[in-house]
């Protein structure tokens, strides 16, 4: 941290230089002094980065002077130098915003180097924290975080921003796998709330009995086991997001303490009576049908309608055509650059392959099908012999391509003497024919 400018604010002439002396040691540190607190307000413009403030000046008190200096700068550093050693003094100023408070007497130097290095260390954190949230948040750009040029991507896109742009609630729905999370994310680190929290939480996670107090916090002795307090995760996400994962999940008695406190803005921790005001913006998501659980009396309907806000469904994999293409291109040049080798490509057979497919699992899916044929590959082609879909594959898959019933039947043969390592036998049993029968459809159709 360079040009670390410091006021020392010191009517003692003797004294002001003796500060100023120690403090010069550190050639990174530069120094300027006045002998009265007015002085020192006129000049506040040049915002230092620390002011040495002593406790007695000839024209102001240096607790005024405080005041003066947090009500235009609440964020500038002070330490009061004092030759008082009252506590009660020291600690209605520290109570008023002074960042330090020292005793004039031999070990003065070194508090206030020890003050200083403490202050700079500080400092250093909270300006990383600050670039690793703008960094954050470039890496939630919406174009970053998920691939695609389909019509239902850029539908996709268009709700995003609108719901960063705004303060509403979000509900997200979509199939397992299809990057629920990840959106929640980038909306909050679009938004102004972005340098605040994103408190995430996956309801169906959490043991019903757990929830609660999870989610409200607890106090000291609320329950057996409460050996301390607790903050929950709204009042962690004060100020920022809170996430709420499988929301249909949540019990129905935290349904209507859930939304009492997003109705009346504050809550009580598990055992306490102290409401506690909270600034949270809510995302929820699921994988299922809310209305549906609503109409069936398994969900709140007062809650559902709290929640909806902007409704953003997340498309399933299969239903964005040539995105698989450019998810798998993304996956498997980011495995290579990952894992230090050289590209690969994709042959076209593969790439009907992979287009063929109903990826149950959705993009984690598809991302765990490339990693595992580029290792099976081991060149610098992906073939389509090298793509395997999971054991979950059903025979429902063979009907994304329209063909003829013996055809059908020939895929579905196939499929099994692969399985079955070419077990006629056995593949006869398990689809309960006639081992003839599969014997003829092996040399009829050259399987």
């Amino acid at each position: 941290m360079e040009g670390f400018k410091i006021f020392i604010v010191e009517d003692d002439s003797w004294y002001a230089d003796i500060l100023e002396y120690h403090l010069l040691l550190n050639p990174d540190f530069t120094v300027e002094k006045f002998s009265n607190g007015k002085d020192c307000l006129q000049n506040l413009y040049q915002k230092p980065q620390l002011i040495t403030l002593d406790y007695s000046l000839p024209d102001m008190k240096g607790r005024d002077v405080l005041l003066r200096i947090k009500e235009s700068h609440p964020d500038m550093p002070v330490i009061m130098i004092s030759g008082q050693e009252d506590i009660t003094t020291a600690v209605e100023l520290l109570k008023e915003g002074a960042y330090d408070y020292i005793v004039k007497n031999e070990d003065t130097k070194d508090r206030l180097w020890n003050s200083i290095r403490l202050l700079r260390e500080h400092m250093q954190l909270k300006e990383e924290n600050i670039q690793l949230k703008e960094e954050i948040g470039k890496k939630y750009v919406f174009s970053n975080i998920i691939k695609g040029e389909s019509a239902q991507v850029k539908q996709l896109f268009s709700l995003m921003e609108k719901a960063a742009n705004s303060a509403i609630t979000v509900s997200i729905t979509g199939e397992t796998g299809s990057g629920k999370e990840l959106v929640a994310k980038s909306i909050h680190y679009n938004s102004d709330r972005k340098k605040q929290a994103f408190v995430p939480i996956n309801i169906s996670s959490i043991p019903k009995e757990l929830v609660e107090s999870e989610l409200f916090g607890h106090e000291k002795g609320a329950f057996t086991g409460a050996i301390a307090r607790r903050i929950g995760k709204l009042e962690e996400a004060h100020k920022g997001t809170l996430f709420l994962d499988e929301i249909a999940e949540m019990d129905s008695n935290i349904q209507v303490k859930l939304l009492r406190i997003l109705q009346e803005r504050e809550l009580t921790r598990v055992g306490s009576n102290k409401a506690i005001p909270i600034d949270i913006r809510l995302i929820t998501a699921t994988h299922k049908n809310l209305a549906d659980e609503v109409k069936s009396g398994i969900f709140r309907k007062d809650f559902y309608y709290r929640i909806l806000g902007l409704a953003i469904k997340l498309p399933s994999l299969r239903e964005r055509g040539d995105d698989i293409l450019i998810l798998s291109r993304y996956f498997a040049d980011e495995y290579c650059k990952e894992n230090k080798q050289p590209l690969v490509r994709f042959s076209a057979d593969a790439q009907k392959k992979l287009l063929k497919y109903s990826y149950p699992g959705n993009i984690r899916e598809l991302k765990a099908v490339i990693e595992l044929a580029i290792i099976m590959s081991g060149e610098s082609e992906i073939l389509a012999e090298h793509i395997t879909f999971s054991s979950l594959e059903s025979i429902s898959d063979f009907l994304l391509e329209e063909t003829t019933l013996e055809q059908y039947m020939v895929q579905i043969v196939k499929y099994f003497l692969e399985k079955n390592n070419n077990n006629a036998i056995t593949v006869a049993k398990k689809l309960g024919v006639g081992k003839s029968t599969i014997y003829r459809m092996i040399k009829k159709h050259n399987l």
